[in-house]
């Protein structure tokens, strides 16, 4: 068994080795050089170089002579899986009032909780959640949110904000047509959060609960 890390892959091979593998896994066939690129928001290019180093490193395979022939090699495993996946665990978020950041040097490993599992694609990180404010949109205090490290939003998306007086908070995202920005609490017992700016920090892309 072929340890990515073994393989001397850089992040960017890596990035597109564990797309292609959850990409055929999601469609039951593989992606193709343009679809990879527009992932990675990269040229075409870039990437048929990239790919070309992954089949001569071992990783993937492919037929040059046929559309989306590209694969894992059998025995190719992303050193996360081998190793346990785990995202590092900043801190607590608060589903509530905001509380001010905290950084701890833990990692949240999935495995402990629900044994092994596919990661995503891009950074993450995982956040306790503290309070009851998202509580409508089955967020509960507890639970851990997997956050992907993004500094934008699309209207309606659950985000990590770092507001102005440096509190981070956990809301749903809108942009008002005055400019102002509204974080939107799901539980009506808690009142949105109106600013003029705030830096997302990321974007909740799951959620996971131990009972």
């Amino acid at each position: 068994m072929n340890n990515m890390n073994s393989m001397n892959l850089t992040p960017k091979q890596l990035r597109i080795f564990n797309f292609v593998r959850q990409f055929r896994r999601a469609n039951s066939y593989s992606p193709t050089l343009q679809e990879i690129a527009d992932e990675l928001d990269v040229s075409k290019v870039t990437v048929f170089e990239h790919v070309e180093a992954l089949v001569e490193k071992g990783a993937l395979k492919r037929n040059a002579n046929k559309a989306r022939s590209l694969s894992e090699c059998e025995g190719a495993v992303p050193a996360d899986e081998e190793a346990g996946l785990s995202f590092p665990l900043l801190g607590r978020i608060a589903a509530g009032m905001p509380i001010e950041r905290c950084a701890q040097d833990e990692k949240l490993r999935l495995e402990e909780i629900f044994g092994r599992t596919t990661a995503r694609r891009g950074e993450m990180f995982a956040l306790q959640v503290e309070g009851e404010s998202m509580r409508d949109e089955g967020i509960l205090d507890g639970d851990y949110v997997i956050v992907e490290r993004r500094s934008t939003a699309r209207s309606g998306e659950r985000v990590v904000a770092l507001l102005p007086n440096g509190e981070t908070t956990l809301k749903s995202y809108y942009r008002e047509r005055n400019g102002m920005i509204r974080l939107q609490p799901a539980n009506p017992e808690f009142e949105p959060i109106l600013v003029q700016d705030c830096t997302i920090q990321g974007v909740v892309i799951g959620v996971l609960r131990r009972y």
